[in-house]
C-alpha cells in the first residue's frame, strides 16, 4: 500500500491552482464574449429616442441640416398631437 498522495503536496497544490486558473479563463472568456456581442449588437437595435437617433444621423453626415430640421419639426408636431 503506497504511502501518501504520490505527488506530494506540491503536486496537489499545482493541480488545484491549475484547475482554478482553467475555470477562471473559461469564465473570463464567456464574459468577454457576452460583452463583445452586446457591443456589436448595438448598431442593429434602435436604442434611444427618435430625436437622439436623428441627431446621430446628422452628426454622421447621413442627412443634411435642412433634412434634420424638417424631421425634428415633424417629430415635435407628432408629439404635440399625441
Amino acid at each position: 500500500m503506497p504511502y501518501g498522495y504520490g505527488w506530494g503536496m506540491w503536486g496537489l497544490t499545482l493541480m488545484t491552482v491549475s484547475t482554478v486558473l482553467f475555470w477562471a479563463l473559461i469564465i473570463a472568456a464567456i464574459i468577454a464574449l457576452v460583452r463583445y456581442l452586446q457591443r456589436t449588437g448595438r448598431g442593429d437595435r434602435d436604442t434611444g429616442t427618435a430625436e437622439e437617433l436623428l441627431a446621430e444621423r446628422f452628426a454622421r453626415g447621413e442627412i443634411d441640416e435642412e433634412e434634420y430640421r424638417r424631421r425634428r419639426t415633424a417629430l415635435a408636431e407628432r408629439r404635440r398631437r399625441t
